[in-house]
């Protein structure tokens, strides 16, 4: 897949998330939980969530780091945000805000935070080792970063996706390449810095229900077809093809979308180690 320009693949993006009502489902509530617990925060801390989206996992940061906490949101989907908001509003919390800001293009001091977290989000930056640099420097000494990104075979719904359309001509590159293994997470992290890396591996796989709606899910996102000039009946061919190909790898059970998620945490030199 080729973008005409920067802006075009961000715009994509923000097409793909604000037009999101159902962002909020069992996969990226429990991501986001999980995250935040296996970053062991602490109370009093003050916590920078990139990428935050509806802010799942900044309002369980902020539920861990107390009114003697602070949590700051950020996210360039402002739909998404005034959903944080509304949350943040009813559940009274007076630690968190949140922000519009591009996370590409957000300037950070350093030295400033206690914990970085992104949750499931890494993978929409455009320059992901500038990005982690970026949050290296703005991370106190000993401070901690936790984001999570998804092997390079997951979602199989997506891979056979991208399969799919590539018959048509069509080739998506694979978002999850860059961070797709252990191996390749703890090379980049190491070369940035980063100390006492941890990696818990988890399944979040589950069985198709709808196939309806992993071709909506797949073709609408950014690393999809929302940039392809294709004819109705074009769409319709390779959907059904999808769905063809959905059915043949599917068991009694159902077709398996493996989902096997990578949640990173890392720390930044401490003094006393400097």
């Amino acid at each position: 897949m080729t973008y005409s320009s920067l802006s075009a693949y961000k715009q994509q993006i923000l097409n793909d998330f604000n037009s999101r009502l159902n962002y909020e489902n069992e996969f990226h509530k429990r991501a986001a939980t999980r995250l935040v617990e296996l970053a062991k925060l602490q109370s009093g801390q003050h916590v920078l969530d990139i990428a935050t989206g509806t802010g799942l996992a900044a309002i369980a940061a902020a539920m861990v780091v107390g009114s003697t906490g602070r949590v700051l949101g950020t996210d360039f989907a402002l739909k998404m945000l005034q959903q944080a908001q509304q949350k943040v509003e009813a559940l009274g919390l007076t630690n968190t805000k949140f922000e519009v800001v591009d996370a590409d293009e957000q300037e950070l001091q350093e030295g400033q935070f206690d914990a970085i977290l992104c949750s499931s989000a890494i993978v929409y930056f455009t320059d992901i080792p500038t990005s982690l640099r970026q949050w290296y420097n703005a991370l106190k000494p000993g401070g901690v970063v936790a984001f999570s990104c998804l092997a390079e075979t997951s979602p199989t719904a997506s891979v056979l996706f991208r399969t799919v359309v590539q018959r048509y001509g069509i080739t998506i590159p694979n978002p999850n390449e860059l961070l797709g293994t252990p191996k390749r997470c703890c090379q980049l992290l190491e070369m940035i810095g980063f100390e006492e890396i941890g990696i818990t591996t988890e399944q979040f796989g589950f069985y198709l229900q709808d196939m309806e709606s992993a071709w909506t899910g797949n073709a609408k996102s950014a690393f999809g077809l929302q940039d392809v000039k294709w004819s109705k009946e074009q769409l319709e061919r390779c959907k059904q093809e999808y769905f063809t190909q959905i059915n043949k790898a599917a068991t009694e059970e159902g077709y398996w979308n493996d989902v096997t998620m990578f949640f990173v945490t890392a720390r930044k030199e401490s003094e006393t180690a400097a």
